[in-house]
This record gives C-alpha cells, structure tokens and sequence, in this order.
C-alpha cells in the first residue's frame, strides 16, 4: 500500500474541484453521473478529487446521517478508468475487466456536513501489478487512500484487466451485442432494504432455496447508465448490499466495507441467484459508544450453477436493529 501522503503539497489543491472531468474518461453517457473533479500526477503517484452530493439520485444518504459509501466504490472505479486512459495510455473503447476491487471507509467521515455542503474527496492513488503484451498494458491494479478536509476517509485496492476492442469482440462471441432484458421479476419490499422504490431494488422475491434472484432494470438511469454487454460489477455489488441489509433486517445499516472478486461475467440471458451466508458478529465486544454494531457476511454469485463472484461485507446497524 501506498505512503498516505505521496509527493503533493500538503493542502487540498482547490483547483481539483472546479468542474467535473470529460464523461468519457470515466465511461459515462450522463454528466450527472460523473463524480471527479480533477486531476494531477508526481512521477507514479496521482491525486484526484471527486465531489459527492448529499443527494444523489441512486446513492443517497443512508439514514439521513451518512454519505453512501457505495459513492466511493463508484469514485474508485472511475478512478480506475480515467487513469487507465490518461497513464497508462489504454485506447478508449478497450474492453475492461475487473477482477477484484474492495474499499473501507471511516463512519464519522462519511457523515454528512451540517449544514448540509457536498463532500470534496482527495483521492492518492499509486498503479500497481502493470503488465504489457506487446507494448500494451493487459493487467493493471491501483491502491488508494481517500481523504476529506485532511482527514483519512478510506482506502480501497482495484485489479483487473484490459483488452483491445478486437481481443475483446472475439473473447464475448455471440454475447458481445448482448442487452439487459425489458422484462424483470417482482422486487422484495422496497423498504426491507433500505430503498423507496421498487425500481431501485436488485434483488427478486426469495426463491424456495433460500436464495434472491438478481434483479436487473434495464432502464435505470443509474446503473445501466450506457450499453452494456453484461451486469455491471457495481450493480452485483449494489445487489451485496441489498442482500446484506436483508439478511440482518437492517434497512437502515451502513456498510463500511466491501471486498469483491468477480471470476466470470454475469450474463444477461441466464437467471443469477445471490445468497448471502449467515451474519457474523465481527467480535464480541461492546457496541460502540452510540449503540451501532458491526457484522460480516459473504454474498456469492451464481449463474448455471457456477460461482461467478463473492462480496464480502461488513455493515454497521442501528441501535435497534
């Protein structure tokens, strides 16, 4: 992992925040949707700012404390991308794939401001694990440590993979035009997961086996945001989540952290069970000073019968839940 402070001024560098970065470096169709700010490189290290809104569409504040972590997942993976392209010097329309990707965050610095003012997040970021086939980076990784206001807020790791829009037609065949069904099951309870509306729910009524089949909204605004040829990694880990609040009844839980490995694409045309193992209690300690409790559980992934991924995550509940 990299130093905390890589070889940057010591201050936040408010130009960072200005304006959002071209859409297309971070593989967005909607400006909206773009969470970075800005950029700036020191030999191998990299700094970025990104800017969460207390009132994203989709990733909102979770229990009207906290910004939703799942704002850094996302901002790690645009990161990722942006970097890919301006660093590393991937050609845009490569195919990508990630292969892993976890992050943690602090509680009190995800809280919201008061009064309300959207969060500046300084990301340090240091490539890692890059290999070249033929003068071409082919796998790449990223370690990072976010900050807000000097404070440490997380740190997150990402790997993958990248391939040329050749390479990456032959390697999906017939799968390559693939688009997100119109039709989809019904949702379990919007409010069991802490949701408001059904077409914001991931997860399908519980089959006989104990399992959720993944629920996929082809028009969401959010998380098929532009065309895709599978279920997006953040959906799969938006699907954790959901899982996760469900199996501890917790709607209004926070989740502090989350390690992803993806080892198969999640197709379209094929159902995806998740099922989430029991809850662990992470230690047997007293609660926090303000009552909330910290748990562990595994989500996997199965489609045709084969393990296409695992999310582990821990989430912090309420007193009371």
């Amino acid at each position: 992992m990299q130093a905390d402070r890589p070889h940057f001024g010591e201050k936040r560098d408010p130009r960072l925040f200005e304006q959002t970065v071209p859409r297309s470096l971070v593989h967005r169709a909607a400006v909206s949707e773009v969470l970075l700010t800005g950029w700036e490189s020191v030999h191998d290290d990299h700094r970025l700012g990104a800017q969460w809104s207390r009132t994203h569409s989709y990733y909102g504040a979770v229990d009207g404390r906290w910004h939703d972590p799942m704002l850094f997942a996302e901002t790690i993976r645009q990161a990722c991308l942006l970097l890919a392209h301006e660093a590393l010097d991937v050609p845009m329309g490569s195919g990508f794939l990630t292969e892993s990707t976890d992050f943690e965050v602090d509680e009190e610095q995800v809280r919201l401001s008061r009064p309300a003012r959207p969060a500046h997040v300084v990301l340090d970021m240091r490539l890692s694990h890059i290999q070249r086939r033929a003068g071409t980076v082919s796998r790449y990784g990223y370690d990072v440590v976010a900050h807000r206001d000097g404070a440490r807020l997380g740190s997150g790791r990402l790997k993958g993979k990248c391939t040329s829009q050749a390479v990456y037609r032959r390697l999906r065949g017939d799968r390559i035009d693939a688009r997100p069904p119109h039709t989809t099951t019904a949702p379990v309870d919007p409010r069991l997961v802490g949701r408001d509306c059904e077409s914001d729910v991931v997860l399908g009524a519980r089959t006989g086996a104990g399992a959720h089949p993944l629920r996929i909204v082809a028009d969401h605004p959010v998380l098929f945001d532009h065309p895709v040829d599978h279920v997006p990694g953040m959906v799969l880990m938006e699907a954790a989540r959901q899982a996760a609040l469900l199996a501890l009844d917790a709607p209004r839980g926070l989740l502090v952290a989350c390690e992803a490995q993806f080892r198969r694409y999640v197709e379209f045309d094929l159902p995806c069970l998740v099922l989430a193992d029991e809850p662990v209690r992470v230690s047997a300690e007293e609660p926090e000073h303000d009552g909330t409790r910290r748990h562990a559980l595994t989500v996997r992934f199965l489609q045709d019968g084969i393990e296409a991924g695992t999310c582990r995550v821990a989430i912090l509940t309420a007193p009371g839940e």
